[in-house]
């Protein structure tokens, strides 16, 4: 027997060291449980109540790692356990002890990983690879490392119905799904992308559970509240009544994660539907355990909050919850209007010019507490003081691509050019940079939505998908319903899986090389790794075209020029973030037009003619000393 001190995890299966398996619940309305040892015959094993809360537990003397085991509640039904920490025939079947201390880490050096300098890849194992496994997707890892990528998001891991889905109707907490492989699968993966140099961090989901398999009320009624309402499903009780074991649940789900996959971090999706009313918020505490879980190593933290409030980065001390970043949709809205030409639906209130770059370089969101028409409402919140590290830049993710008719990636609305010309921006951009997979060599594959549920359910997920896109107004049309792909049809799935072999093709080289390069340039030039951290500054140059200027303590100051319309001539330009250093000039060292990357070259900028600069590009100058009095401009 162990006592509660001792085990893991507040709830589930515990292999002893002395032998059999400890096994907890918290099931405060139930007469009795019983363990269901799965066998000829069936073992049931009595689990005693506690003194405190309505939990369960006891030690099943028989039971060994690998053991299949349900839960009989009040001597009637069976359930799979909620926090189990494997589901290997799915959701409603049988539960596995698993002993996490089996598995030989080789990681021990590893430091984690800090925001600073991070580039991060979201990713989502089921279509990583035609395979769908961690096992193939681990392959890939020294080609990421070499790419430049350092951190990579996993999309939700954990146990969800069906065959295929992108993993936010999960419903087992604990239990990697048995479609990407093993729980010791998942940890391999771990630990071989961090002998590679490449930090791991997980989406998790804690605003809402899936509708099937989905077994928790069965235990407690008070897993849920009707205070509140998501878009998804019941939001989870975590300060009402009889909250206390449902907030240490999943406090200690965000623990869990870091101590048996050695997790450097998580991903908090739908921050704004988790709600909580009480003094220590959910959100505080979990990124406090996880920070607890991973003692000396550097973890992150990064958030999904629509509403924009950087309460969420602040420190404890300023009353915040201490994440580390949060996802900047305010930039990647004004991205896709200049690549699109498009600003309806939830892109209404954004027109894709010079100044929204140039402000979200320095400022990170754009809406801070203005008026938001698409919303009726003012939104965000101020950022003064925020680190500009601590927001996402991107211009695709796995809700965005999704979010049209086709699952169209960004290099599919936009000429090359243009995209290339944003592409390098975004990487270059002050914040913390997300590359979509398949995004670094422009991946010919869509990202649909996906969803394997039965049929009943099934209806709901394309009548609420149809519902979601009618947003649009282009897409509200009847006509454009038959381009929509059927999200329960496996042929979706399919659809989805990347095609490595793309990367070594034209175009796909081209992007891949260019993004390779750029991250490079990012991590080696010691002025663009600050990230700012000496200041940054702006201006417009027309309609089409800005500056960014990264300070420098010895004024070695960096410039780049972006202009996403056709060539500009600057004669004059009475512009002084365009003046270099005194007694120095520009030089050019990088252009997304290089001919490597399928451009047309790259003529000098700053000339005898004063600025030519080329149309649909973004340029990377420094200051050189200048060879003689007056100009050697143009040389």
């Amino acid at each position: 027997m162990i006592e509660k001190q001792n085990r893991r995890l507040p709830a589930g299966a515990e292999p002893v060291p002395g032998g059999g398996v400890h096994f907890r619940v918290w099931a405060p309305q139930r007469k009795s449980v019983d363990v269901a040892l799965a066998g000829e015959p069936v073992e049931f094993v009595p689990l005693q109540r506690e003194t405190e809360e309505g939990y369960f537990s006891g030690l099943a003397p028989s039971a060994r790692v690998s053991t299949l085991y349900k839960y009989r509640l009040d001597g009637a039904d069976w359930y799979p356990d909620i926090a189990s920490r494997f589901q290997p025939n799915g959701p409603h079947e049988y539960s596995q002890v698993i002993d996490p201390s089996l598995f030989a880490w080789t990681d021990r050096a590893w430091p984690g990983v800090n925001l600073v300098g991070q580039v991060v890849y979201e990713m989502h194992i089921g279509t990583f690879t035609p395979e769908g496994t961690w096992k193939a997707a681990m392959e890939h890892l020294p080609y990421l490392a070499e790419t430049g990528i350092t951190v990579l998001e996993v999309m939700p891991a954990n146990e969800f119905p069906g065959k295929f889905g992108w993993g936010y109707d999960g419903v087992h907490p604990f239990a990697p799904t048995r479609l990407y492989g093993t729980p010791d699968d998942f940890r391999e993966f771990v630990d071989r992308a961090h002998a590679v140099g490449v930090g791991v961090i997980l989406d998790v989901v804690y605003n809402h559970l899936g509708p099937d398999g989905n077994y928790f009320a069965a235990f407690s009624p008070y897993y849920f509240t009707d205070k509140h309402q998501t878009d998804w499903g019941e939001a989870i009780n975590f300060y009402a009544e009889h909250s206390g074991p449902v907030r240490d649940l999943f406090i200690a789900n965000a623990g869990y994660w870091i101590r048996e996959f050695h997790l450097d971090g998580l991903r908090l999706d739908a921050t704004q539907n988790i709600y909580d009313e009480s003094k220590d918020h959910i959100l505080a505490a979990v990124t406090r355990e996880v920070r607890k879980a991973a003692g000396r190593r550097g973890t992150i933290v990064i958030g999904e909050n629509e509403p924009q409030e950087v309460k969420l980065i602040r420190p404890h001390e300023q009353g915040g919850y201490a994440l580390d970043a949060l996802w900047n949709d305010d930039l990647h809205h004004s991205a896709m209007v200049r690549l699109s030409g498009h600003n309806e639906a939830y892109y209404t209130d954004y027109l894709g010019t010079p100044q929204e770059f140039v402000s979200a370089a320095k400022y990170g969101y754009l809406y801070q507490g203005q008026w938001y028409k698409w919303q009726n409402q003012r939104r965000g919140t101020p950022s003064r003081g925020t680190p500009r590290a601590a927001f996402v830049n991107f211009i695709q993710n796995h809700d965005q691509v999704a979010n049209s008719a086709r699952g169209q990636r960004a290099h599919m609305l936009a000429g090359p050019s243009l995209h290339k010309a944003m592409t390098a921006l975004i990487l270059l951009m002050p914040g913390t940079p997300m590359l979509f997979q398949g995004e670094e060599f422009a991946s010919s594959s869509p990202f649909l939505y996906f969803a394997d549920h039965k049929p009943e359910v099934g209806e709901l997920v394309r009548e609420g998908r149809r519902k979601f896109l009618g947003q649009f107004r282009s897409l509200a049309l009847p006509e454009m319903w038959s381009c929509f792909a059927d999200p329960c049809n496996e042929n979706t799935f399919q659809r989805s899986k990347l095609d490595h072999s793309e990367r070594e093709l034209g175009q796909h080289r081209e992007t891949h090389e260019l993004i390779r390069d750029v991250l490079k340039l990012r991590r080696e030039d010691p002025v663009l790794r600050a990230q700012g951290a000496y200041g940054v500054d702006g201006a417009v140059l027309n309609h089409d075209a800005f500056l960014l200027r990264y300070f420098a303590e010895d004024r070695d100051d960096r410039l780049v020029i972006v202009n996403f319309g056709r060539d500009l001539r600057l004669n004059p330009a009475p512009e002084p973030l365009l003046a270099p250093p005194a007694a120095q000039e520009w030089d050019v060292i990088w252009s997304s037009e290089g001919p490597h990357y399928g451009g047309c070259g790259v003529p000098p900028a700053d000339t005898v003619e004063n600025w030519i600069i080329p149309g649909q590009s973004t340029l990377v100058l420094k200051p050189q000393p200048r060879e003689r009095t007056g100009t050697s401009l143009g040389k």
